[in-house]
C-alpha cells in the first residue's frame, strides 16, 4: 500500500475533526479510521477494479490525502497550518496512579500511551490472523497466486479489497496516534513521511508482522538518537539526527528488498479467467 502516507494524515486531521465536534476522543479516533478506510477503498477501487498502477494511485492518495486535510481545514475551521488543541486519549489520574505503582518500569509505562500497548496487540493479532486463521490462509494464498485462489473458489477481488482497506485503517489509527495521543491537535505535514517508514520496515521485516516490529523499533530508536545525543552533548548537527531515520529507509529499502521476500503477486493487478 504505497499510499500510507496519505491515509495517515488523514486519520490524523479527521481524529481532530472528530475529537472537536464529538467532544470525545473515541469517537474522533473512530471517525478518523473510518476516513482512512474511505481513503483506502478509493485506492483499492483504482488499483483492483481500475486496475490502475497501483504505484500511480499510492502516490495520488499521498497528495489527494495532505490536500483534502488542507482543504477541510481552511473550510471548516477557518485556520491555515494547523487546528487548536482537542480533547486526546490519555491515561485517567486513577490508571496513572496505577502504573506509577509497578515497581521499576512504572514511570516508564506512564510515558508511553494506550495507542504503543494497542500496537502490540495489534501484532500479535495480524500474525494470528495470517498464519492461524483461513482467512489468513487465503488472503495469503491472494497475494501469491490469486489464479490458483480463484480456481479453490476463493473471491479473489473482495479478499483484496478487504485487505487494502484494512490496512488504510490501520494506517489511519497510526495517524490519529499522533494527532489526539502524542499531540493534541493536527498539523499539516505531521506524519513527516512515516507512512513511507511503515514501508520500508515492512520490507526490512521480510513482509511479517513480527519482523516488522522490530524494524519500526530500530527506525525509532534511531529517530530518539536525537534526545540521547543532546543529553550526552555529542557535538553532531541535528540535521543529522532528524536526517538518520530516513538515512535508515533508504538502506533498509536499497539494501535488504532483494533480501526480503515479497508475496509474489504484489502490486500486479488480476483480470479474472486470464491465463
Amino acid at each position: 500500500n504505497i499510499g500510507l502516507e496519505g491515509m495517515m494524515i488523514t486519520g490524523a486531521f479527521f481524529g481532530v475533526i472528530g475529537s472537536q465536534y464529538t467532544s470525545n476522543p473515541y469517537m474522533g479516533l473512530l471517525i478518523g479510521i473510518v476516513a482512512g478506510g474511505l481513503m483506502a477503498l478509493l485506492h483499492a477501487f483504482l488499483s483492483i477494479s481500475l486496475k490502475a498502477d497501483q504505484i500511480i494511485s499510492g502516490t495520488a492518495i499521498n497528495t489527494f490525502g495532505p490536500a483534502l486535510a488542507s482543504i477541510l481545514l481552511f473550510t471548516l475551521l477557518n485556520r491555515q497550518g494547523q487546528t487548536d488543541g482537542v480533547a486526546k486519549i490519555q491515561y485517567s489520574p486513577e490508571m496513572r496512579s496505577f502504573l506509577l505503582g509497578i515497581p521499576v518500569i512504572g514511570r516508564f509505562l506512564t510515558e508511553l500511551n494506550y495507542y504503543v500497548f494497542l500496537a502490540l496487540a495489534l501484532v500479535a493479532l495480524v500474525n494470528f490472523v495470517l498464519f492461524h486463521t483461513v482467512w489468513g490462509m487465503r488472503l495469503r494464498a491472494v497475494g501469491e497466486h490469486p489464479k490458483a485462489a480463484d480456481t479453490l473458489g476463493i473471491n479473489v477481488y473482495r479478499t483484496r479489497y478487504i485487505a487494502v482497506v484494512l490496512s488504510g485503517m490501520l494506517a489511519a489509527l497510526g495517524g490519529a496516534s499522533q494527532s489526539i495521543g502524542t499531540n493534541n491537535l493536527f498539523r499539516e505535514g505531521m506524519t513527516n513521511g512515516r507512512g513511507f517508514i511503515a514501508l520500508a520496515a515492512m520490507i526490512f521485516g521480510n513482509w511479517k508482522p513480527g519482523g516488522a516490529l522490530l524494524a519500526a523499533l530500530l527506525f525509532g530508536a534511531a529517530e530518539a538518537s536525537q534526545i540521547i545525543a543532546q543529553r550526552f552533548g555529542l557535538p553532531i548537527p541535528n540535521e543529522f539526527y532528524y536526517a538518520l531515520p530516513y538515512i535508515m529507509t533508504m538502506i533498509a529499502v536499497t539494501g535488504f528488498a532483494k533480501k526480503s521476500r515479497p508475496p509474489l503477486s504484489v502490486g500486479l493487478p488480476y483480470e479474472k479467467g486470464s491465463r
